[in-house]
């Protein structure tokens, strides 16, 4: 049986890797990334290790990690109706604006040494309203920024530039906190948030493809839902997404306490340890642009494979052992994304793109938000070692078994090809 995408979805793709960076508003864009996530990491390592310095609980930090990631349980599939709805490049101007707003009262009072862990709690509960809005808004930028042809490569690009900042950032925050504490780092990422918004004034409106906002209407939300639940590429890619995100996403938590409990490398040890993921990550995203086809099998194997990757982590007995456990994590993490997240962009028509990426998000960031204190609390019951255990062990489980399902219901698939140009979805 054949399930034919509408014809707007249908693309000419291009596979030259760094074909995006001939567009001087993507330069520009990334450019500005690269800062903008270095901060981003930088910042999300001083707010964990805060935390932990006000509470001495790896469970507080896993709360943390909720409550920054609750408000996508709560309102993330209406940040996708907003993103389809107005300009992409004013929202991510205010969105930028507000994250840099909080991140100038985290400076001030960790600088004064007035933070408590309830302020922190709260402004991680505040940037994350924003980031409902700000992450599905970027992705569907992307498609502004370079259009159709080039979208596989630039979301590539982008990953490279994310895991790029989560190198940096870690290293630099480690160095950082142990120099003269974590709130030069807040100071630093809302700098960066000011950065990006004057990068963004500077785009050439005249370059840029805009997608037609849609009209607001009633059950715009149930419309981005339905899609995806018909879809058999994008249903499944988000199902194997979900069990990722709830236990191997918690990684921060995780590998704060390998820093303090297993290896006693305090706050430079935590740093490394996702300096080292973020390495395998950079070089996951750069080796993925060479993939020419997009499968839902590829999708699901690959999840499977990183999950795998963090079961075997447990047991590894030392720290360069354990890291570098931590850098194949990092490439198989970017393995699935980079072939997950285009797969379920190019399933997708314009007009409901901004709901769909939406769930995407949802999924990703409310399953962290959700699995952080499950983590958290695993962790403090069984250890450091067992809580990895479970973090690889139970998505290497559901990917077997829905490798299992796909196989016994027939081949799903959405194939990108270099030598066939047009995309289709087909089951046999």
């Amino acid at each position: 049986m054949s399930h034919a995408l509408p014809l707007s979805a249908r693309i000419r793709p291009a596979f030259s890797g760094f074909a995006p960076l001939s567009i001087p508003n993507y330069r520009r864009f990334a450019g500005s990334n690269v800062l903008a996530m270095s901060a981003t990491w930088m910042q999300r390592i001083a707010q964990d290790w805060l935390v932990l310095q006000l509470t001495h609980s790896v469970a507080a930090v896993g709360v943390t990690t909720a409550m920054q990631f609750a408000p996508s349980i709560l309102f993330g599939l209406h940040g996708g109706v907003v993103v389809d709805r107005f300009p992409r490049r004013k929202l991510l101007m205010v969105t930028q604006s507000l994250v840099g707003a909080v991140s100038l009262l985290l400076a001030i009072t960790a600088l004064t040494h007035t933070a408590t862990v309830w302020f922190v709690w709260a402004a991680a509960f505040a940037i994350g309203c924003v980031t409902v809005v700000d992450n599905p808004g970027r992705q569907v930028f992307v498609n502004e920024l370079v259009g159709r042809q080039h979208l596989k490569n630039a979301l590539n690009l982008n990953a490279a530039v994310f895991q790029l900042g989560a190198f940096v950032g870690p290293a630099v925050a480690g160095g950082l906190i142990g120099a003269v504490g974590g709130g030069w780092a807040f100071l630093i990422n809302a700098a960066a948030c000011c950065v990006t918004v004057f990068m963004l004034t500077r785009l050439d409106p005249a370059q840029l493809q805009p997608v037609p906002v849609s009209p607001r209407r009633p059950h715009a939300l149930r419309e981005g839902i339905a899609f995806v639940l018909r879809t058999p590429a994008i249903r499944y890619s988000i199902l194997m997404l979900a069990f990722l995100s709830v236990f191997t996403l918690t990684m921060p938590v995780l590998l704060a306490a390998f820093a303090t409990q297993v290896f006693d490398l305090g706050a430079s040890g935590y740093g490394l340890f996702n300096s080292l993921v973020a390495i395998g990550a950079v070089a996951g995203a750069l080796a993925s642009t060479r993939l020419t086809r997009l499968r839902l099998r590829i999708v699901v194997l690959c999840g499977t494979a990183w999950a795998g990757t963090l079961a075997l982590a447990a047991f590894m007995p030392t720290v360069p052992t354990f890291g570098v456990a931590l850098v194949a994590s990092g490439i198989g993490s970017q393995y699935f994304f980079q072939s997950g997240n285009p797969l379920v962009q190019l399933s997708t028509v314009p007009e409901v793109r901004g709901r769909v990426i939406s769930v995407w998000v949802l999924v990703v960031l409310g399953g962290q938000g959700i699995g952080g204190p499950i983590m958290g609390g695993i962790v403090d019951a069984i250890g450091a070692r067992g809580g990895m255990l479970v973090a690889g062990g139970v998505p290497l489980v559901a990917g077997i078994v829905l490798s299992l399902l796909l196989a016994r219901r027939g081949s799903l698939r959405l194939a990108v090809s270099s030598r066939r140009p047009l995309v289709a979805i087909t089951e046999r």
